[in-house]
């Protein structure tokens, strides 16, 4: 089957977004997901929920050890989306009005004009954001929450499909800053990358022995269509039954001895409308109780704060703790 994007006559308008969209819509959505497992090899898991992370409207954070593919899977989800895309490199000396724009005196009059930064456009790669001084970092908080900019009191809309897909390296590394909980809270899910088995990997140097494998990569997606999908999303059916199994989840994060801070409302509403992606993924229409239980620990273990673990060990603890909470809460029939 062809991987053009669909025809304008396919794609639904704004006003029917929440209607049932195409067939073709799913077909090149999951051709989206295997174009890129064939370039992000051995972590299909991974793959999966970074897509989930998108059609939420969510941010995603890669957190691991440099070379274990944070980039290469950032770039090679906005290839197959084909949206604009910038890559902006994240170090101390990076100011605000860097990532954001400036407005500039026009030459030979008194009007200031808005240049924008490179933060305008629809995928950001923020390559190792925990570089950058807190200052930069908090700049970000407007863009991430609202999809917009406020610059000399004006605003800037950033679009609805706007998305962050930053990287970081582990806090312990020279010259990183720790990401503020206001921050982290802003990211839909956090994934840890892991390296890749032993038959992944060696398909990896088989592959780069004639280049990258990512320059081969062509759009499958297009930002309309990735908009569809979202208010498709949306739509998912989510059973009361459910949504209180959800919220019983997130109350067990508040009462645990081991939690400082347990999860949030927006965690709960990150938790919600992961889940919701996730059915959609699977082209069901409902949520069931494994989309809340398999998205809970990369959707909320960055939102906790525990008493006993601090820096790379908070994540994994934070993980393991979440996955016992989950065991322990009651499954709707």
């Amino acid at each position: 089957m062809s991987t053009a994007p669909l025809s304008q006559t396919q794609i639904p308008h704004s006003d029917t977004r929440t209607k049932a969209i195409s067939a073709d819509a799913h077909l090149l959505l999951n051709q989206a997901v295997q174009r890129v497992n064939s370039v992000y090899l051995g972590k299909p898991e991974i793959v999966r929920l970074a897509f989930i992370c998108m059609l939420a409207e969510g941010h995603l954070l890669l957190e691991d050890v440099p070379g274990t593919g944070k980039t290469l899977l950032a770039h090679a989800l906005a290839r197959v989306v084909g949206g604009t895309f910038n890559r902006i490199q994240f170090t101390p000396d990076l100011l605000p009005s860097d990532l954001l724009g400036t407005s500039v005196l026009v030459e030979g009059s008194s009007d200031f004009v808005f240049k924008p930064g490179p933060i305008f456009a629809q995928f950001i790669l923020a390559d190792e954001i925990n570089r950058a001084s807190p200052r930069t970092q908090s700049s970000l908080l407007e863009a991430m929450a609202d999809r917009q900019v406020s610059i000399d009191g004006k605003t800037h809309p950033l679009g609805q499909t706007f998305c962050v897909l930053a990287t970081q390296n582990p806090t312990e590394f020279e010259g990183t800053y720790p990401l503020p909980e206001s921050q982290l809270d802003r990211f839909l899910i956090r994934l840890h990358m892991g390296y890749p088995n032993r038959e992944a990997e060696r398909a990896i140097l088989e592959g780069h022995r004639t280049g990258d494998p990512i320059e081969g990569l062509e759009p499958v997606l297009s930002t309309d269509i990735l908009a569809c999908l979202q208010a498709e999303t949306r739509a998912v059916r989510f059973d009361k039954a459910l949504a209180d199994y959800l919220l019983d989840a997130v109350e067990a994060t508040r009462r645990h001895p081991e939690v400082r801070v347990g999860a949030s409302t927006r965690a709960a509403l990150a938790l919600y409308r992961a889940a919701q992606a996730s059915a959609l993924l699977e082209n069901r229409r409902f949520v069931i109780p494994d989309d809340i239980k398999r998205l809970a620990g990369p959707v909320l273990s960055h939102r906790l704060l525990l008493r006993h673990a601090h820096g790379h060990e908070h994540g994994m603890q934070a993980e393991a703790l979440l996955a016992r909470i989950m065991e322990k809460v009651v499954v709707p029939a």
